[in-house]
């Protein structure tokens, strides 16, 4: 590892030659015109891939040791799987794991199996799995459907001004859930290599038992926790069985078959033409399945593109082979240029050049995103996470490609590209002052009673780091009319503080995160080092920096306050932790010349990452305390930053 100690003349030396590592580190593994590296999750989502291949009797002959190899790459000395490495073994996941195994062959004697059934066992068995992992285990016949929360396909007609419809529910929500509708509708049992329903009865402390209740009876919910939207959608669920088991009264049918044909018409619509929907793969992987029930056969049009999409997040490689949540390159190479322009790399490299016209080709003008329909006075101009999602542009990656653009090329700031992305970015302003990752006013946190969500997800509302990266873009910009737009975001960064001083981080663990982006946002707004809000935010960055010199903040905080910037120091935390000094502090401040030290003295100096940094924590999220992300480019795009901004404050 290279050596950062000594004064700041020579810790700015070090630094940018370590800039200049890490420079060639990113060119190196450059795709062409465009960035993206692998995003990791957890085993879960190849588990469901293997799900959907045994559904449509579709072979893995020729993948099932690949794959094996790779989920048992993750297993942990437990015996667990979980949802991210540093964090204990999850039943849900570990029981989706184990089932795949045994649809690739492994026998219940395997040793590996032994010590899986071992841990799921003691962590209760099979009946303390989540709704989804209830739902897989369903179309086996593994889980009794009576047993899943139950949403009627009848839900998709609530018109757009009802309290409660599908655009009321988050993005991911909405997309994951449609299809769904028709899955519940037919409820399907799919067959099992040899047809035996007892598969995991061995998963299970009691296999006489499967009926277990999803949700606490009404009574009770109002003995605990009084009248309340709880209550009301306990209640609701009870009434929404009690209309399934009279939907063959007249004249329900004929309303089921319109809400059926009307699920189908969404799910078609929402598919891109390369057979995507959303760009993620839960809508992808229900989706297939829903046209599968619909009638559509495996060899149509819509079928096949959506198997073929979801090939191409598959990854071959000695750990094996995986599945991907989705993919990421829009988001990857907005951060590579952000890196290369503040690590001062002349913008005019024709290398850079490909990157922002590629990035200014992926804007979505098309006028059919499902945020139209809460948002009226915004034209297209956004820019979605993945290869194909015109369906679902969200506001920090637009936020992030108007950095990466402007930084690249100041001159395109009066171009048609920025201000088609600047005037759909400030459309999305929520009215509490700051703005979400997809929809407008999607804030109706009651939704997150209805018993269907056990992972608090059916909400889009407004972020702390979101909008501290919007206020960035619009501090970049520096536009005098944008002014009004942004004095409503610093309000509510000011109402949002934690007490502590930092601010939550939605989309990156965590407060380091969150707390990063608000402070270079208020910064690139101008906002003085005296403001009582940034003083609280610095010096609990300050606080909260470990004793080597780096920053890091575990998984947990997400559940546990205390463990709030807390954890072993990582390169994508520590640059955060850097930059959001650097927004505010000199490069004589220790805690800065600390931080940067951090990161140059663990550069890797040799191998085939020569120049980049070795991170195996996940600093990702997908939903807090339930689904985490592994961005292999963060350990790499963040420090190319903060060594880059470290230089040019010291003056190179």
């Amino acid at each position: 590892m290279r050596s950062a100690r000594g004064s700041l003349p020579s810790l700015i030396r070090r630094a940018r030659a370590a800039a200049s590592a890490a420079e060639d580190f990113l060119f190196r593994v450059q795709r062409g015109d465009h960035w993206c590296a692998e995003l990791e999750s957890n085993t879960s989502i190849t588990a469901e891939y293997v799900f959907l291949r045994q559904a449509l009797g579709l072979d893995l002959a020729d993948r099932k040791e690949a794959i094996a190899r790779y989920l048992f790459s993750r297993q942990k000395s437990d015996g667990s799987f979980g949802i991210a490495h540093n964090l204990p073994g999850d039943v849900s996941t570990a029981v989706e794991t184990y089932l795949a195994l045994r649809l690739l062959g492994l026998p219940v004697s395997d040793d590996r199996m032994l010590r899986a059934e071992r841990f799921i066992r003691g962590a209760g068995g099979i009946a303390r799995v989540r709704v989804f992992t209830r739902i897989n285990l369903a179309l086996f016949g593994l889980f009794p459907w009576d047993a899943v929360p139950f949403l009627p396909p009848e839900f998709v007609l609530l018109p757009s001004w009802s309290p409660v419809n599908i655009y009321r529910l988050s993005s991911w929500a909405r997309s994951t859930m449609v299809p769904l509708f028709i899955l519940f509708h037919h409820r399907p049992n799919f067959a099992l290599p040899d047809g035996d329903s007892g598969w995991l009865d061995h998963l299970w402390l009691d296999p006489t038992r499967k009926g277990v209740p999803y949700r606490a009876s009404v009574l009770d919910t109002l003995r605990s926790d009084g009248i309340g939207w709880k209550a009301f959608f306990n209640a609701g669920d009870a009434l929404l069985r009690l209309y399934e088991n009279a939907r063959s009264i007249p004249p329900m049918p004929r309303l089921r078959e319109r809400a059926l044909r009307e699920c189908e018409r969404w799910v078609l619509e929402h598919e891109e033409a390369s057979g995507d929907w959303a760009g993620i793969f839960p809508p992808m992987l229900n989706g297939v399945l829903a046209l599968r029930l619909a009638g559509h056969a495996l060899d149509s049009d819509p079928v096949t593109r959506g198997l073929e999409a979801i090939e191409r997040f598959g990854i071959l490689d000695g750990e094996g082979f995986r599945i991907e949540a989705c993919q990421s390159p829009v988001w990857d190479s907005a951060l590579s240029l952000i890196g290369l322009a503040d690590s001062g790399h002349d913008g005019r490299d024709p290398r850079l050049v490909s990157v922002r016209r590629w990035m200014a080709r992926k804007q979505i003008l098309d006028d059919h995103g499902d945020w139209r329909v809460y948002n009226r006075r915004g034209g297209p101009g956004g820019w979605s996470f993945e290869h194909v999602n015109t369906w679902y542009p969200d506001v920090d990656d637009t936020a992030a490609v108007l950095i990466a653009l402007l930084k690249g090329d100041p001159s395109c700031r009066t171009e048609g590209v920025i201000q088609r992305g600047v005037a759909w970015m400030l459309s999305m302003q929520n009215r509490d002052g700051g703005w979400a990752a997809f929809d407008v006013e999607n804030d109706r946190r009651f939704l997150n009673e209805i018993p269907f969500s056990d992972m608090d997800s059916l909400c889009d509302p407004s972020t702390p780091d979101v909008t501290g990266r919007v206020l960035e873009a619009l501090g970049v910009l520096d536009d005098r009319r944008h002014r009004a737009a942004c004095g409503r975001g610093i309000a509510y960064l000011r109402r949002s503080q934690e007490e502590e001083g930092s601010w939550f981080g939605r989309w990156g663990v965590n407060y380091v995160y969150g707390t990063s982006n608000v402070l270079c946002g208020l910064a690139r707004q101008r906002v003085p080092a005296s403001d009582p809000m940034v003083e609280r935010a610095l010096l609990w960055l300050e606080s909260v920096q470990n004793g080597d010199g780096g920053f890091g903040e575990g998984l947990e905080s997400y559940a546990d306050r205390s463990a709030m910037g807390r954890g072993p120091s990582t390169a994508s935390q520590t640059a955060w932790g850097v930059m959001g000094l650097l927004a505010y502090r000199p490069p004589t401040n220790g805690a800065v010349q600390r931080g940067v030290a951090w990161l140059v003295d663990r550069q890797l100096a040799s191998g085939s990452e020569v120049g980049s940094w070795a991170e195996a924590e996940f600093t990702g999220t997908g939903f807090p305390r339930h689904f985490y992300l592994r961005y292999h480019l963060y350990r790499h795009a963040f420090p190319l930053m903060a060594l880059g901004r470290f230089c040019v404050a010291g003056g190179r």
